[in-house]
């Protein structure tokens, strides 16, 4: 309505009367209230359009981050139940049996180290580092004892006498068993470190410190790293990555944003003397998990071994 009276107001001819000074400030009256009318149409089209964009941009944005968590949350509650927690125990003598083993480690047993895994398959082999499991691979006096917890696809906890399978020192990768008869267990969906890029989101889920099924979250900060392995020779191709990895993390998985594994978390670098992660971790890639665990599995050694 404010539109058409303007443009009748425009539009309305000048009587030929004389003009009388009400009629000039009649006019002028016009004249300014249809100057405001225009700045005031002209200010609000351009006002509410740039509001309704900018509310707009604001519920996208948050839609997005509320996506963003859910996803997070769901890759956690999807792979939590594959990690496994493992303690490195010396017991003070040679059990006699599984039963005395279990009443050993409750009673008089040395929790020497901690670390993590990840179910590999439903017969119950565990994928760690080496140096996670390496005094239970060196031991030949039957007082080393490694105590898996883990959950099974049921949600039950239940703890197992993890058995040595395999190990390759040169790469830092160790198999486990448990006895997993009476429960069903959850194997890690295996993805894929061929065509990792540098600034994708990944996940790290261990047992820092003892802190069970913990969950980092980081970028990967650089791709074909160089770094020892407890052999001393160089494991190469290795991910580099932001997200954090503490003592009790190694031998956990590292996953892209589908909860697929790309590597074994095996290192960190820190700050001498603190015992605190620096922020530069890495993890041995997937690809050679893959390449090697199947030979450790079948034969206890890795295939350069056998000859």
């Amino acid at each position: 309505m404010e539109a058409l009276g303007i443009f009748n107001c425009i539009q309305s001819p000048i009587p030929p009367v004389r003009h009388s000074s009400s009629s000039i400030s009649d006019a002028s009256h016009c004249l300014t209230r249809r100057k405001s009318l225009i700045l005031t149409s002209s200010l609000l089209s351009s006002f509410f359009p740039f509001h309704q964009r900018s509310r707009s941009s604001a519920l996208a944005q948050v839609e997005e981050l509320q996506l963003e968590e859910d996803r997070v949350v769901q890759i956690f509650q999807d792979t939590s139940s594959s990690v496994v927690s493992i303690k490195d125990l010396a017991l003070t003598k040679v059990p006699k049996s599984a039963s005395d083993k279990l009443l050993a480690e409750n009673e008089n047993a040395k929790l020497e180290g901690t670390g993590s895994g990840f179910i590999w398959d439903k017969s119950g082999h565990i994928v760690t580092n080496y140096h996670v499991v390496a005094k239970l691979a060196a031991d030949k006096s039957g007082l080393q004892l490694c105590k898996v917890s883990l959950v099974d696809a049921s949600g039950n906890s239940i703890a197992r006498e993890g058995k040595i399978v395999g190990f390759d020192p040169d790469y830092d990768l160790a198999v486990l068993k448990v006895d997993a008869v009476g429960n069903e267990l959850k194997p890690v969906a295996l993805g894929t470190s061929r065509e990792l890029r540098v600034g994708q989101s990944c996940y790290a889920i261990g047992n820092p410190y003892g802190f069970e099924h913990t969950l980092t979250t980081g970028v990967i900060s650089g791709l074909g790293r160089e770094i020892p392995s407890p052999n001393g020779r160089a494991i190469r191709g290795a991910i580099q990555t932001d997200a954090a990895i503490n003592a009790g993390n190694s031998g956990g998985p590292l996953m892209d944003s589908y909860g697929h594994v790309i590597g074994v978390n095996t290192a960190t670098f820190t700050r001498k003397g603190s015992g605190i992660s620096s922020g530069v971790n890495f993890a041995i890639p997937i690809d050679t998990a893959i390449r090697i665990v199947p030979y450790l599995i079948v034969y206890g050694t890795p295939y350069t071994d056998r000859y």
